[in-house]
């Protein structure tokens, strides 16, 4: 199992940046394809983005491209989610992610390990 903890969330207003981190215990990580959900209030949960362990190869949901950027750090077992021009909407609790499986997926029933949350909350 892959302990995963997230941190860099918090409370923005409208068209401010953040950057959410996720630090792994995996010994594997540069191996796993990792990716950020997203929960609102009421919602379900939705994909954000997903990044291969190559760095290369990432994807995103509808609602965050050309916004938002996965990136990760292999050497430093991290990844991080650069999140540009919020919006009210992008408000959620914000999980990292894990999947040792080598395609990108949308879905959260191929991620096997996730981390406990951050809040993202933005003002108008």
């Amino acid at each position: 199992q892959v302990r995963l903890v997230e941190s860099g969330g918090g409370l923005v207003q409208a068209g401010d940046s953040l950057r959410l981190s996720c630090a792994t215990s995996a010994h594997t990580f540069a191996t796993y394809t990792m990716a950020w959900f997203r929960r609102a209030p009421g919602k379900e949960r939705e994909f954000v983005a997903a990044i291969k362990w190559s760095n290369v190869y990432t994807e995103y949901g509808d609602s965050v491209k050309g916004r938002f950027t996965i990136s990760r750090d292999n050497a430093k077992n991290t990844v991080y989610l650069q999140m540009n021009s919020l919006k009210p909407e992008d408000t959620a609790v914000y999980y990292c992610a894990a999947s040792s499986r080598t395609y990108l997926s949308h879905s959260a029933f191929d991620y096997d390990d996730w981390g406990q949350g951050t809040q993202v909350t933005v003002s108008a």
